[in-house]
């Protein structure tokens, strides 16, 4: 099957059997899985991407490296300037207003298992999905919610992670090394891209990720080969 032949590519992948809509359901439902999966793993840390991250392995390994995974660590870069306010549902007439960061999903982030171990009681064996019901808010809002406003843990704001809601030009090329994820799309009605110059045009690699892959990791098969005479 389709599944099948796309694990044997990958090596690594889960059918969530989740809605493919950009809904707050289907969104909290793959979270789910994502979390499940993680715990199940016995693996140290749980790092969410979407999928129009570049991820720099090498500089997220070197950042996961500072932070112990058996305390409570949730590290990534808030989309707002300020906490989200939400109305979290207590019972089935009471509401109560509760505000708190999140990191945004769109540039990516990491839990420890520390941490993701107590995220338990509101986040797996579908318990996720209830709990982002609670207060009605997508994935990425809802892991917040549970670290800082139910388990107090605050979020590590990192500068390295980024997505396309912040000016991707504005981050110069020669820091490209130490930045954990990078993304790409639409900012003010323009194409939002990391600013580089690399061995493909903007034409056939209008992310920069295929450019900015080869500036990191030269000796990559496919990455064109600078001949010296």
């Amino acid at each position: 099957t389709q599944n099948e032949a796309l694990a044997r590519r990958t090596g690594n992948v889960v059918n969530t059997n989740c809605s493919a809509a950009h809904s707050r359901q289907a969104l909290s439902c793959k979270m789910a899985v994502e979390y499940d999966h993680f715990i199940e793993s016995g693996r140290k840390w749980f790092c969410h991407v979407d999928d129009d991250n570049y991820v720099n392995v090498r500089a997220l390994l070197r950042l996961l490296a500072s932070y112990p995974h058996t305390q409570d660590v949730y590290i990534g870069k808030p989309s707002l300037d300020r906490p989200i306010q939400a109305t979290e549902r207590v019972s089935e007439n009471k509401v109560r207003p509760v505000h708190f960061w999140f990191a945004t999903g769109g540039a990516g982030f990491c839990i420890s298992r520390g941490l993701a171990l107590k995220m338990s009681p509101w986040a797996s064996r579908g318990h996720f999905m209830s709990t982002a019901e609670r207060i009605r808010l997508p994935d990425d809002c809802t892991v917040g919610y549970i670290v800082e406003a139910l388990l107090g843990v605050p979020l590590i704001r990192s500068g390295l992670f980024h997505s396309h809601l912040e000016n991707l030009q504005q981050v110069p090329a020669s820091e490209l090394r130490e930045q954990v994820t990078l993304s790409y799309g639409m900012f003010e009605n323009k194409r939002n891209a990391i600013h580089m110059k690399g061995p493909f045009s903007v034409e056939a690699d209008p992310s920069r990720f295929r450019s900015i892959h080869c500036h990191l990791y030269p000796d990559t098969p496919w990455c064109p080969r600078t001949t010296v005479f």
